[in-house]
């Protein structure tokens, strides 16, 4: 099968592109993928990042909240 070419920011990969995928183990293990494919469809979408800043700002929040339940604790 052939990759896609450019950036389908629209289309989930398959399982077995996952895999592979370091920033798709990374969005598993911080719970925030959903945030992330929100992000990537408003800006597929609208072409417009500045329309996806509500997005943006949650998967950030997410993002951060995240970082800072794996900081040790002293």
């Amino acid at each position: 099968m052939a990759a896609p070419t450019g950036h389908d920011r629209s289309r989930r990969p398959s399982e077995e592109e996952e895999e592979d995928d370091p920033v798709e183990t990374m969005l598993k293990k911080t719970g925030c993928a959903e945030l992330h494919y929100a992000v990537q469809e408003c800006m597929a979408e609208t072409k417009d990042w500045r329309l996806c800043q509500d997005k943006v700002k949650a998967f950030r929040k997410c993002i951060e909240n995240s970082m800072l339940n794996q900081v040790p604790k002293s």
